[in-house]
């Protein structure tokens, strides 16, 4: 089986299901936003959830798609950054648990969290991120041996905070041979380093994510479809996800509308990060790029039916069993 190592912002997530729009608006949060908070703000936000009930998981972009492809069997492994505390603690042994082999830098901060709200009838998730221990990862931390005997490398676009730590992995990765996938992450990271994306993926990138918000950020199209095509220009694999009514694929002339797999949705999130998973996992086993999109929309239903994003057995054995049919049906 072939392996895949990922990099981004070790974060525990603080997931809430808000009754209306209150507190994104009490704190200034564009709902379906990412925005960063200093350590002052994101302890008033904290001490605000926790009245309406908050789950603790482990999480960050990458880290919950290496932590999918390593129960898939791939051989997972996920570089980043926490503090000597009790939420790195909790970081480093959810990795542990899902079999991802980890590099956890230690900083003198405290480590990261993404509080997560989760709000309206289409279970709509705004984030508020201190990145604490997560942003002092830097380009030195890199090094070559991390990157060897790898296949994959699958690097989140909210590391983008630090340009020249992404320029340095992705030429590390490249060196090393791997295949690289980029996950766009937010629509309004990708406008705030547009033309620095644009240099990564046209140089390094060969599979690029995006959601339908994220693919117009970044081509200035409105149309995901025609936005599916600007991207694939640049990259071998280009991927727009459009919410609940699927996705797009395209590898040069090939094409494909991928439909949303049935799910009963409570909570978004984590539906990328696991499409990703699942769609690099069906890569890895050389599968068409039609049943890369489509295992990638089955894990993706899966997450969406639970809050957070880890999902249980039963929707693993479950999920595992419909792939095996998918792929059966391939013929391969």
């Amino acid at each position: 089986m072939k392996s895949i190592l990922g990099i981004g912002n070790a974060l525990t997530d603080i997931l809430a299901v808000l009754p209306d729009d209150s507190l994104l608006n009490t704190y200034h949060l564009p709902k379906g936003s990412m925005q960063h908070v200093d350590m002052e703000t994101g302890d008033k936000i904290w001490a605000a959830l926790k009245p309406l009930g908050v789950k603790y998981v482990a999480g960050g972009s990458a880290a919950n798609t290496i932590a999918c492809t390593a129960i898939f069997g791939m051989p997972s492994s996920f570089i980043g950054k926490i503090g000597d505390d009790e939420l790195g603690l909790l970081f480093k042994s959810d990795q542990e648990r899902y079999g991802v082999r980890s590099t956890l830098l230690k900083s003198e901060h405290s480590s990261g969290r993404s509080m997560v709200f989760v709000s309206g009838g289409n279970a709509e998730r705004t984030f508020a991120v201190y990145l604490g221990a997560a942003l002092d990862l830097v380009p030195e931390d890199l090094k070559p041996e991390y990157f060897a005997g790898h296949d994959y490398f699958h690097i989140e676009g909210y590391l983008v905070q630090n340009q020249a730590l992404i320029r340095r992995a992705v030429e590390l990765a490249h060196e090393a041979g791997c295949v690289i996938s980029l996950d766009m992450a937010s629509y309004n990271v990708v406008e705030s380093n547009n033309a620095f994306l644009h240099d990564i993926v046209e140089k390094y990138v060969d599979i690029v994510f995006a959601n339908e918000t994220e693919s117009k950020a970044f081509t200035k199209i409105d149309d995901p479809r025609k936005a599916l095509d600007e991207i694939a220009k640049l990259c071998k694999i280009a991927v727009v996800k459009v919410g609940k009514d699927g996705s797009w694929v395209k590898s040069g002339d090939e094409v494909h509308f991928i439909p949303v797999w049935p799910a009963d949705t409570i909570d978004a999130t984590g539906a990328g990060d696991t499409y990703a998973a699942g769609f690099l996992y069906a890569h890895a086993l050389g599968m068409p790029l039609d049943i890369c999109g489509k295992v990638g929309s089955i894990i993706a239903a899966k997450v969406v039916e639970i809050i957070g994003t880890k999902i249980d057995i039963p929707r693993w054995r479950a999920a595992k069993a419909e792939i095996r049919e998918l792929i059966g049906q391939d013929g391969k």
